[in-house]
């Protein structure tokens, strides 16, 4: 059967054209898939979200791959940093130090003590007699038999830098006339030695040794305080300065500024130095389009990665969560009976799970242990896929249930199909469209469930990045205030993500099922 239709050719005449049914220009049907296809970029919504998506996965995975720096590659600057270099105290408790060949140990300088705040001239200790006798302003001589074996005193005698110490009978005989207001020269082991104002103890033209009451204490390791750093620093102290600056050895000038500790009666001497330091915090420029992070990393290459890491977390779960479910709510639904008992009793059992307090404290146990990072990732995905999977397992169970009753699968029993051809064959893609919308709104959640472990630092660790632990960073209200550029930008890129997943989520919902369409 054929129409027959007039048609003007080329010069105006009209000509008759016979027509078939097959004839391309008739209107053709399209596919259920590209009626789905259709429907999908009919929403405004769905599209903007797949756009957002693509952003995003060319952004984490295109843009690691030309980013000119590593993703733990750190950056570093040189800084003024002060640090404590020495701390100063005064002395006003005793200390002590015996002759030659003399024992005068700690219960003994107890007994000491109480005698000189009892105002006694001697004590007793071990039926032995100790006589006390105050030579000068804080300075006490013990002596057994009339012999001097130990002093007791609040000045303290310093051997000059290139000598290790002094002998006893020097600093007895130094100290005896620094307490007593007195200079000049004295002998002490058959050598003549010199006390001038200051309290340096000379012998010859070299100074050997001097006096002070305050104790200077490095707090570095190996190093040495010099003599004349000492000197400088008890005259500011003596003027009570905040401030100064000192030329060492050599030859670098550094600026020192001194803070007291009332409670302890401390004064702390940080040394201003210029230091090789991570690049902190360093704010958007030219080499570094976002700025650096607390530990010295470009923070876009940082977003890059971290993007990689939660994109592939939250796909990797959802399919673990998919495959757990779509098994067990595929057999629940088919077998029914006991087998259907049994697995939703399992579902209601993980249901009850307190999902959050248990991967908490499963972040903190592998905290703990030390778990590798890496291995810790794939802990996580784990973790999370397991507990996520008892509801897509109802979702199919659910369609499974009212599909295994219909004439196809009657047809299929009959024609002898085993039954997880069955299943898989003829049940499961009949669940495809539901569990793919289901899957795709899960892979926001997921991404959402990442970000708040690593933002309280059980989730993804460094040296790898995500989302989640880059806004960790902002641990502080001072860093979350001032150092912007270090959490907007990564909250930004989690918002687009989840939003773009959302919105694809609901377009193919409504692609899939037009009644669904608002």
């Amino acid at each position: 059967m054929s129409d027959t239709n007039n048609l003007k050719d080329g010069n105006g005449s009209v000509s008759e054209e016979t027509l078939s049914l097959n004839d391309d220009r008739r209107v053709k049907t399209l596919s259920p898939g590209a009626m789905v296809v259709k429907r999908f970029f009919r929403n405004r919504l769905a599209v903007l979200g797949l756009v957002m998506l693509a952003i995003m996965f060319l952004f984490s995975f295109v843009g690691g791959m030309v980013s000119p720096y590593g993703e733990d590659e750190q950056f570093y600057t040189y800084t003024f940093l002060e640090k404590e270099y020495v701390g100063v105290t005064r002395n006003e408790d005793f200390r002590y130090v015996s002759a030659e060949g003399a024992d005068f140990g700690s219960a003994a300088q107890a007994q000491f003590l109480m005698a000189q705040m009892m105002g006694k001239p001697e004590f007793d200790y071990k039926d032995v007699t100790y006589g006390v006798e105050q030579e000068g302003q804080d300075f006490y001589a013990i002596s057994v038999d009339g012999s001097v074996i130990a002093i007791a005193y609040k000045d303290i005698v310093n051997a000059a830098d290139n000598i290790a110490d002094l002998p006893f009978s020097v600093k007895y005989a130094a100290l005896q006339m620094y307490t007593n207001g007195s200079t000049g020269a004295f002998s002490a082991d058959g050598q003549e030695y010199t006390l001038d104002e200051d309290g340096n103890i000379i012998q010859g033209e070299e100074a050997v040794g001097y006096i002070s009451r305050f104790v200077v204490q490095s707090r570095e390791n190996g190093v040495v305080i010099s003599r004349d750093f000492k000197e400088r620093l008890e005259e500011v102290l003596d003027n009570e300065g905040t401030e100064f600056v000192y030329t060492g050895e050599d030859g670098e000038e550094h600026n020192y500024t001194i803070t007291y500790d009332a409670a302890a009666k401390v004064w702390s001497v940080m040394q201003e130095t210029e230091t090789y330091v991570y690049s902190q915090y360093e704010s958007p420029s030219k080499t570094h389009p976002l700025g650096t992070d607390a530990n010295g990393m470009d923070m876009l290459t940082r977003l890059m990665y971290g993007g990689r890491v939660s994109l592939i977390i939250g796909f990797i779960v959802v399919i673990i969560e998919t495959v757990l479910g779509v098994i067990l709510g595929g057999i629940s639904g088919y077998f029914g009976k006991w087998v259907d008992n049994l697995i939703m009793r399992i579902v209601d059992i993980f249901y009850c799970i307190p999902s959050l307090p248990l991967i908490i404290i499963l972040g903190a146990a592998m905290d703990g242990m030390r778990v590798d990072p890496q291995i810790r990732m794939f802990y996580l995905m784990l973790i999370l896929g397991f507990l996520g999977w008892p509801s897509i397992a109802r979702l199919v169970r659910g369609q499974i249930l009212s599909l295994r009753e219909q004439e196809f699968m009657t047809a299929t029993e009959a024609c002898g199909i085993r039954v997880s051809r069955r299943i898989f064959k003829h049940l499961i893609p009949n669940v495809i469209p539901q569990l793919i919308v289901t899957c795709t709104m899960s892979l926001g959640s997921v991404m959402l469930m990442e970000a708040t472990l690593s933002f309280l630092g059980l989730g993804v660790k460094f040296p790898f990045a995500s989302w989640g632990n880059i806004i960790n960073d902002v641990n502080n209200s001072y860093v979350l205030t001032t150092y912007w550029f270090i959490w907007i930008p990564a909250g930004v890129c989690l918002l687009i993500a989840v939003l773009g997943f959302n919105f694809v989520g609901d377009g193919l919902r409504d692609a899939f099922d037009p009644r669904m369409k608002r």
